[in-house]
C-alpha cells in the first residue's frame, strides 16, 4: 500500500513525528508492506456492480494486523460499565450485556493507531470520540487514523467513507479544547 494524503488535525503531524517519531516510521513501514492484491476476494452483490470483485475490508483489517503485531503493537481493550441511574423510575429496562468493551486497534508507546475501512460514521467517532476516550483513559496521548482515499475506497463496497469526506468535515468542525492530535492518512493500494 501506498501514502496517497495526510492531513494534521489540531496538530497531529507535528506532535507525533516529535514525540514518537520513531512510531510514525513504523507506522510508515507498516503501511509500506501491506499488499492489498491479496485482499480483492470479495464479489460483489450490489446492483450497481454486480459480480466485481471489490476489495475486502476484513482481509485488510488481517493484513494490517499481521504487519502490526510482530512490531509489539497491541489492541488495546477497555470495559465499559454502562450507567443505569439515569432510568425514570418505575422503568424496567433489559437487563445489560456483560462483557461490553471499547478497543482500539494498535497502541504502542501512548500512540493509538486506528485502521478504517467502515462508513463515514466510524471514523469520526475514532477520532472525535475514541481517542479522546483513550486519553482520557491514559492510554495514548496522540492518535492516527488510516483510511482509504476516494479512489481506493471506490473499490470497496458501497458505504466505505474516504479520506476527502473525513477531512473536509474535521476542517468544517474545527478542533476543540478535549481534541488530541491526530495523524489523518489516507491509503491507496
Amino acid at each position: 500500500m501506498k501514502i496517497a494524503a495526510q492531513f494534521s488535525f489540531n496538530k497531529g503531524e507535528t506532535y507525533i513525528a516529535k514525540k514518537h517519531q520513531n512510531l510514525l516510521g513504523e507506522v510508515y513501514g507498516v503501511i509500506s508492506r501491506v499488499d492489498a492484491a491479496p485482499c480483492k476476494t470479495k464479489t460483489s452483490k450490489e446492483k450497481t456492480m454486480p459480480g466485481k470483485m471489490l476489495f475486502s475490508p476484513f482481509a485488510l483489517n488481517r493484513a494490517f494486523k499481521a504487519e502490526f503485531t510482530p512490531l509489539a503493537w497491541a489492541n488495546c481493550k477497555v470495559p465499559c460499565q454502562y450507567p443505569t441511574e439515569f432510568y425514570k423510575p418505575g422503568y424496567k429496562p433489559k437487563p445489560l450485556s456483560q462483557g461490553a468493551f471499547r478497543d482500539m486497534d494498535f497502541v504502542k508507546e501512548e500512540l493509538g493507531v486506528e485502521v478504517q475501512f467502515g462508513k463515514y460514521a466510524f471514523m469520526v467517532y475514532n477520532v472525535c470520540a475514541k481517542m479522546t476516550i483513550f486519553h482520557k483513559l491514559g492510554h495514548i496521548n496522540a492518535g492516527i487514523e488510516i483510511v482509504p482515499i476516494k479512489r481506493f475506497a471506490d473499490q470497496m463496497s458501497t458505504g466505505v467513507s474516504c479520506f476527502e469526506q473525513f477531512v473536509w468535515d474535521l476542517q468544517h468542525r474545527g478542533v476543540s479544547d478535549i481534541d488530541i492530535p491526530v495523524l489523518i492518512i489516507g491509503i491507496d493500494a
